[in-house]
């Protein structure tokens, strides 16, 4: 992959608005939590993401219609796609004062069919080398998503032959195709409709 590129300074990704709304108090009960269960940025790090990952189902899988979008909101109803999913986590980091940002793939079907963006989260630990790509989208058999730093391990290869892509953009903020979407969206049947098709 290409090296990540990043759109404005360092303090851009530690920042809250409506959506990365990391000064709500449920994400900041989480985040609490978690730092006491571990202490150091690593294990904290690790551990939020496992928490998005395994303690939030992706709609998909778990056939939940409501559509959340804000991070507060994800962590309150356990419920979302990869966007909101990616939003909880990045809140999650940026709370304990870790730099987290959102990064997007194009994928598509088995045959490379529907293509839609797919939302991830980059992060930088204090000390670290640059930014490393996390995918908390949630595994299910043939989806094995790790927290790995020094090599990728997301849900889904990017397949450049089927017109996929995995573009290099670090987004402090959502991106606003995917966030008018899920806002746009009264349940997942229309979300699934409204999801875009490139930045």
């Amino acid at each position: 992959m290409e090296l990540i590129q990043e759109h404005t300074g360092l303090a851009a990704y530690l920042a809250a608005d409506d959506v990365i709304d990391h000064g709500h108090p449920l994400v900041q009960e989480t985040a609490d939590a978690l730092w006491t269960a571990t202490g150091d940025a690593y294990s904290y790090a690790k551990a939020a993401f496992e928490f998005v990952r395994d303690t939030v189902p992706h709609s998909a899988d778990s056939g939940d219609d409501r559509v959340s979008w804000r991070a507060s909101d994800v962590l309150e109803t356990r419920n979302g796609i990869c966007y909101a999913k990616a939003h909880a986590l990045t809140a999650l980091l940026r709370a304990r004062g870790i730099p987290a940002g959102l990064c997007y793939q194009l994928l598509g079907d088995d045959d490379g069919s529907n293509l839609a963006l797919h939302g991830l989260v980059a992060l930088r630990l204090p000390g670290g080398e640059g930014w490393s790509r996390v995918d908390p989208r949630g595994n299910k058999p043939g989806v094995d998503a790790q927290f790995t730093l020094d090599r990728e391990q997301l849900a889904f290869p990017v397949r450049t032959e089927l017109g996929e892509i995995d573009y290099p953009a670090l987004y402090a903020a959502a991106h606003p195709g995917t966030l008018k979407a899920l806002q746009e969206s009264a349940d997942r049947p229309q979300l699934w409709r409204n999801l875009p098709t490139g930045l």
